[in-house]
């Protein structure tokens, strides 16, 4: 038997993701999505793309390593209603041999507004010690591919922040007023 050919991806830049929409059981009190599963959009972007990236579900369940998500920021910009369609992007911002930094953006699908912004730093667990190593040649390669084809995109702004009340020159009592 002839060994399998190599197939060297193709990535979009910002990878999107397919069309994607709540369940109802995500939909909670408020009759918006609960925002725990917006981190399902997330994490089901991120499978999609790492697929991509030889790192899907067959790589994490048996091969050498698997990924995990060390940080992450998200910012909820607009309500997401119940069968509200998105899509998802990814951009990766940078990366090296253990790690992948992230950003995602959750948009209507069909309006295109910023629904949520989301930061990920994913690190590469080896088995069977679980800790942090490094990727394989194979998916390090493809990593890099990923990176050049998202090299040109701007950065996005809501990457790098922190959570924070800004000083207002209040007298610094605690609570709200």
């Amino acid at each position: 038997m002839s060994a399998k050919p190599k197939i060297n991806p193709l990535f979009f830049a910002p990878f999107v993701s397919s069309v994607m929409r709540p369940e109802p059981a995500w939909i909670d009190e408020n009759d918006h999505l609960n925002m725990a599963y917006y981190h399902v959009f997330f994490d089901r972007t991120l499978e999609e793309a790492f697929d991509l990236l030889g790192l899907d579900k067959d790589y994490c369940a048996s091969g050498p390593g698997t990924v995990f998500v060390a940080e992450s920021h998200v910012s909820y910009r607009r309500e997401i209603l119940r069968d509200m369609p998105v899509r998802v992007t990814a951009q990766l911002l940078d990366y090296d041999v253990k790690r992948m930094h992230l950003s995602l953006e959750m948009r209507h699908a069909k309006d295109g507004w910023l629904a949520a912004a989301a930061e990920f730093m994913m690190l590469h667990i080896l088995r069977p010690d679980r800790k942090v190593g490094p990727f394989p040649p194979d998916i390090l390669d493809a990593i890099a591919v990923m990176k050049s084809a998202h090299a040109a995109l701007p950065r996005p702004d809501h990457i790098g922040r922190i959570i924070a009340i800004p000083d207002t020159g209040r007298s610094g009592k605690v609570g709200l007023h």
